[in-house]
């Protein structure tokens, strides 16, 4: 138990500082939108440039890794999607912003921190896997879904296209393709450049972290009890749970791989759910929903590091 907690403390400790500190004034919240944009448009890149030219092509790209996100992922998307629609009486956008909070995770600002410290290196491997899951297969269709069904007049065919153009400008996909490149080429960085990368990757985990916790200062949690109980549940207990029974049908060649996949799996919605909330004019429920599955996590995860670890 002590050992668990020696992994999640620090990192919800550092949530802790995050909300503190705007809670009190000493960073002003629109701050947080400044310090995720150098984690997600610079620092998380490093990790995954880094990360993908450690290693050959072949160690990296693991298609059972693959697989075994992506069908977890989908299992319980579509899950949230057929509860959204028949229990909780949801419109389209609202079904597919469910389907989002319970099937993506916040795989950069917590999933890679909570993995970096048990896994090391390869926690930046898994990441880059997760990211081309969830970034190039989940997103878009996510956004696609809702847009198409919004009665906004954009085919599906459409819709899918402008998200993809938008990824190809990403710098984490970007970064991801580069060293996917990079590994295939048998590319190696070294001095000064390597220096610069590593301290670069370095602060992406707190930075990310402190971002978490400021961002959840004035958000409300109010008569959505329905909504926030499937969300939480589909996000904290089912994702990690439909990864790591897939898994075990696809298993990754590294033993560890499989161990972060879940771990990923196990890390709350994505910081920026109710920004594709407001969109949608669902940002009430999106923002309670990441409070309450950003503090159900420190038990969740816990529990998952439990059987894990």
């Amino acid at each position: 138990m002590l050992d668990i907690l020696a992994i999640v403390g620090p990192i919800f400790l550092i949530i802790a500082l995050g909300y503190t500190c705007v809670r009190g004034g000493l960073f002003p919240r629109q701050d947080m939108r400044v310090l995720g944009a150098f984690v997600i448009n610079i620092a998380l890149p490093a990790v995954l440039f880094r990360a993908l030219l450690q290693r050959s092509f072949g160690e990296v790209m693991d298609p059972n890794y693959v697989a075994a996100y992506l069908a977890g992922s989908l299992l319980v998307f579509l899950l949230a999607l057929g509860a959204a629609r028949y229990l909780l009486k949801k419109n389209a956008q609202g079904c597919a912003l469910v389907g989002m909070g319970a099937a993506m995770s916040n795989s950069a600002f917590v999933g890679f921190p909570v993995a970096w410290q048990l896994f090391g290196e390869t926690a930046g491997v898994a990441l880059a896997l997760c990211m081309l899951v969830e970034n190039l297969l989940l997103l878009p269709f996510v956004i696609a879904l809702a847009e198409s069904s919004g009665g906004q007049g954009a085919s599906l065919r459409t819709v899918l296209g402008q998200t993809f153009l938008r990824l190809t400008r990403n710098p984490i996909v970007i970064a991801i393709v580069l060293g996917f490149a990079g590994s295939l080429a048998g590319l190696r960085l070294g001095g000064v450049p390597a220096k610069a990368v590593d301290m670069l990757a370095t602060a992406s985990a707190p930075v990310a972290l402190f971002v978490i916790g400021g961002g959840l200062v004035g958000q409300k949690v109010r008569g959505m009890a329905g909504d926030l109980a499937a969300i939480s549940l589909g996000k904290l207990v089912l994702h990690p749970l439909a990864v790591a029974a897939f898994v075990l049908v696809f298993p990754p060649a590294d033993p560890t791989l499989r161990s972060a996949a879940v771990v990923f799996a196990a890390a709350p919605m994505l910081t920026i759910y109710p920004i594709f909330g407001l969109k949608y004019g669902q940002e009430g429920m999106c923002s309670a929903a990441l409070v309450v599955a950003t503090l159900l996590s420190f038990i969740t995860l816990s529990v998952v590091l439990g059987f894990i670890a």
